[in-house]
């Protein structure tokens, strides 16, 4: 199996090369289309698990690297197209830091380079098989999805997909990557009880506050039962990558607990393959599985 590697630069292609290293792929960085087809040709031929990013650096023109990915797909019908784009402030802020031109027009402003790119990848963003925006996600956030995303194709997690879940606080607004989002802030607070403030969702006593509220249990089921029910319906489209935010006023209990219980029944139920994401807790976990 081969997975190609694309989008914009800036974006966080070379954290993705890195997390499937990280699980034993054979990765190739900006590697050059005069020799892509014999790359394709060797690791079909040595049977390796294989990524390799291609984007515009790789060539003159955006239409030859679309035909790149439409010839790899032919040699090889399981070859997947993962691509990376983040916000044009996400991306202005990376290169500020990095203090580095774009590869892509490098004669324009910064602005203008972004644009440009953008445009020029727009026909290979609407062919990939998986699409990640990474402008809010750190390089360890972006890691965890791209594995969940690999386990996937690889048949560890068979008929499911990648579920992004991430619990927030409303006080530092939306997640920029949130394809759906719930506002928990109508449920009982334990930010009231002085012995629960300092603790989190992810606590046996916040918990056992939550147990004795019927509101929190039906929100939860009532929640269970929405995704019960798109689920098919978005995997009828071919969507393998689904961001579900829940807020909360401060992001550290309601929000929090109720993410938590969302990743054990997926995790249970094998309706998907959660990755959990407390963003103001500051705190990653695969599978639904907090430590």
């Amino acid at each position: 199996m081969i997975v190609l590697v694309s989008g914009l630069s800036g974006a966080g292609k070379s954290t993705v090369l890195h997390a499937l290293e990280d699980v034993g792929v054979f990765c190739t960085d900006n590697l050059p289309l005069s020799l892509f087809t014999g790359w394709v040709r060797e690791m079909q031929a040595s049977e390796r698990l294989a990524a390799a990013c291609i984007d515009l650096r790789s060539t003159a023109t955006p239409e030859a690297l679309r035909q790149a990915v439409a010839q790899a797909r032919d040699m090889d019908p399981d070859c997947r197209l993962v691509y990376l784009e983040a916000s044009d402030e996400a991306l202005l802020r990376r290169y500020s830091l990095l203090r580095r031109r774009p590869p892509f027009a490098p004669d324009m402003d910064l602005p203008q380079a972004i644009a440009a790119e953008r445009q020029a990848m727009g026909p290979l963003r609407d062919e990939a098989d998986l699409v990640l925006d990474s402008s809010s996600m750190t390089p360890y956030e972006l890691a965890e999805l791209v594995e969940g995303f690999w386990r996937k194709q690889r048949g560890s997690a068979p008929q499911t997909m990648v579920c992004s879940l991430i619990s927030f606080s409303y006080q530092r607004g939306l997640p920029q990557d949130a394809d759906m989002v719930v506002d928990v802030r109508f449920l009982p607070n334990p930010h009231y009880e002085p012995a629960l403030a300092p603790l989190t969702g992810c606590d046996a006593e916040v918990a056992a506050f939550f147990a004795r509220h019927a509101d929190v249990a039906e929100t939860l089921q009532r929640l269970q039962e929405w995704l019960n029910f798109v689920w098919p319906r978005l995997q009828r489209e071919r969507k393998q990558y689904f961001p579900l935010a829940i807020g909360c006023s401060g992001g550290r209990h309601r929000s929090v607990y109720l993410v938590e219980r969302l990743g054990e029944w997926m995790h249970r139920e094998g309706v998907a393959e959660p990755v959990i994401r407390h963003r103001e807790l500051g705190k990653v976990f695969r599978s639904g599985r907090t430590p």
